[in-house]
């Protein structure tokens, strides 16, 4: 373990990016948080190299992503189907069923290590789903949580109509951590009647738009839930300007 501590976090804004470059993009700052916590493991307290972390921030052009618990019949769209709608799907290494993206909804990947902040995978998704929390009810929503369901949902205490507006799946290894969140901010949510949203076939699916009734600006929504979970993780956030990748 690094007993080094850095809250320092590079925040990225990727934009709109194709799904499976910024999965591999991902999967690169991964693997080099662990390959220097494993070159770390042999080294005095003093001599560790400092781990660091990265929050990204983007949207992806049309597409079906399903973990490694879901069942490939969640999706509803055959290759013909998807081709008309100009979606590709793919099955993915986070935790979760199958879920959409898509223009207009805010999708967040903390690359983290936890030594940095707490090793508790509990905690860290509660405190990602209270960053959304809290963005939302600057919004005037009132969000929360639904016992045994991830993710943020609205009408969450009477349920009468309960409907999700924030999904989430991350991956986690050596307390590292990948993937995230997908913040349905303008999105079309029909795109979301092809599938069984994370598996649960009796629950809606919600926009901060459909729900306020009017758009809201994407780069306003990515602000305020950036602030929150700097504050909530006590991180020390770097204002860096939006980053290219060249793959």
């Amino acid at each position: 373990m690094n007993t080094r501590i850095n809250k320092y976090v590079e925040f990225r804004d990727l934009g709109l990016i194709d799904y499976q470059q910024a999965w591999d993009y991902q999967e690169g700052l991964f693997a080099d948080i662990i390959a220097t916590k494993i070159q770390n493991r042999d080294k005095a307290p003093d001599e560790q190299t400092l781990t660091p972390n990265y929050l990204l921030f983007c949207q992806h052009p049309h597409v079906y992503t399903l973990g490694k618990s879901g069942k490939p019949e969640h999706l509803l769209l055959d290759t013909e189907g998807l081709d008309q709608k100009q979606a590709r799907y793919y099955k993915i290494n986070r935790g979760g069923d199958i879920t959409y993206h898509g223009p207009g909804q805010l999708v967040g990947y903390p690359i983290l290590d936890l030594d940095n902040f707490f090793t508790d995978i509990h905690r860290y998704m509660r405190m990602l789903e209270e960053g959304i929390i809290l963005t939302l009810a600057d919004y005037g929503l009132d969000a929360g949580r639904i016992e045994g369901l991830t993710g943020v949902w609205l009408d969450h205490v009477e349920q009468r109509n309960p409907r999700k507006v924030c999904a989430m799946g991350v991956k986690s290894s050596r307390w590292v951590t990948m993937h995230g969140f997908a913040l349905n901010v303008n999105t079309d949510l029909t795109y979301f009647g092809h599938i069984v949203p994370c598996g649960i076939q009796d629950k809606a699916v919600t926009s901060i738009e459909s729900e306020l009734g009017h758009a809201v600006v994407m780069k306003e929504v990515a602000h305020i839930l950036k602030n929150h979970l700097a504050v909530l993780f006590e991180m020390d956030l770097a204002e860096t300007s939006t980053q290219s990748i060249d793959q």
